[in-house]
């Protein structure tokens, strides 16, 4: 992984720094700087720091991913009324407690064409200081509900708030999953203005972008009416993630 070799260079460099200069603040200075760097490493999925993840699809042609994730929800069949509407496709990272509560609305994300990804069991706050063997268990209890309620497997993954660290690089790599991010993220769940989110979304849009929504409110549904036009107005078609691993398949 990346940050292998980065800790080998932040260590030879402190060495080299306390046998030359022998100077403490430099080296907590340094020190500081380097946890700084894992920290945004953890934070930034798009860097790959800890695990290589797809963030956007390599294309020519105008298309762009609609992603959805932390349902199924009471808002979800809003959502999919819009994109059957619309003849859209998108890809649904989906919680395993949130199935259980709406099993119907799952098995209609299914029935209507969408792709599934695993996006762990429980949706924990504290993702990022589980051990590897309990990231394990929340993206197997994941799959469980998901074979049991939707009779379907996925090796798509999408790891909460984004973050990623040595355990969690583990657990995708003991669960066989691969790893998606995103290259425009909406902030759909902290802006509360419609119109910045929609501009968020349009100024950073690229060829091949994978899109981060949620399906999880009415605003975030107004935004994405609005999305779904200017696609349209711009030509862009859209694709969904399975499209890019399934064509390193092959």
């Amino acid at each position: 992984m990346k940050h292998y070799s980065f800790i080998l260079f932040y260590l030879f460099c402190n060495v080299f720094i306390y046998a030359f200069q022998g100077s403490l603040w430099v080296y907590i200075a340094c020190f500081l700087a380097f946890s700084a760097v894992v920290v945004w490493g953890s934070f930034a999925i798009e860097l790959g720091y800890f695990v290589n993840s797809i963030t956007h699809k390599r294309t020519k042609t105008k298309e762009v991913a609609l992603t959805f994730d932390d349902g199924p929800t009471e808002f979800t069949p809003q959502f999919l009324d819009l994109l059957q509407k619309h003849q859209v496709k998108a890809t649904f990272f989906c919680i395993g407690k949130q199935i259980e509560k709406y099993p119907e609305t799952f098995q209609r994300i299914i029935a209507e064409g969408h792709t599934i990804g695993n996006h762990t069991f429980s949706h924990s706050n504290a993702t990022g200081f589980l051990s590897a063997s309990k990231m394990v268990k929340e993206i197997e209890s994941c799959d469980e509900v998901m074979k049991q309620i939707g009779n379907i497997k996925t090796d798509l993954y999408r790891p909460p708030f984004g973050v990623t660290n040595p355990s969690i690089a583990k657990a995708i790599k003991q669960t066989h999953k691969t790893s998606i991010g995103w290259n425009v993220r909406s902030l759909d769940t902290v802006i509360d203005d419609e119109k910045k989110i929609l501009r968020r979304i349009t100024k950073t849009l690229k060829k091949g972008s994978i899109i981060l929504l949620h399906d999880t409110s009415e605003k975030t549904y107004r935004v994405l009416v609005d999305l779904l036009v200017f696609l349209e107005d711009k030509k862009y078609s859209t694709f969904t993630v399975d499209s890019i691993t399934n064509s390193r398949k092959k």
